[in-house]
């Protein structure tokens, strides 16, 4: 499952809380991560990812928007790994909760 590798590898290179899904109690910075889509040609897996990074100001979402693409980038140096790329990044500030949010959205081929 890329969902638990990308987990396990992003928890030892972030130092704030990173989820698969919205946490009941949320801290004031914290990364959440979720499966776009993936697809499978001559056996080579590939997947497409966001990252969102939650935090309590603009300033501090984009900081640790540049933190967690930098980890998402080091999944390369693991061998289940074959390719990493960034699609895009970009403000999605949520405006129902006011919560201010940064999002890489990335692709991934893997074994």
């Amino acid at each position: 499952m890329i969902e638990l590798t990308i987990l396990n590898r992003l928890k030892t290179k972030l130092s704030v809380p990173v989820y698969l899904e919205e946490p009941e109690i949320k801290p004031d910075r914290y990364v959440l991560f979720e499966k776009l889509g993936s697809d499978k040609k001559n056996n080579l897996l590939s997947a497409s990812f966001a990252f969102q990074s939650y935090a309590e100001s603009l300033y501090q979402a984009v900081v640790l928007n540049e933190l967690t693409k930098a980890a998402v980038d080091s999944l390369i140096e693991l061998d289940e790994i074959a390719s990493v790329k960034i699609n895009s990044d970009y403000n999605f500030t949520d405006t129902t909760t006011k919560r201010y949010r940064y999002q890489a959205v990335y692709n991934f081929n893997h074994y």
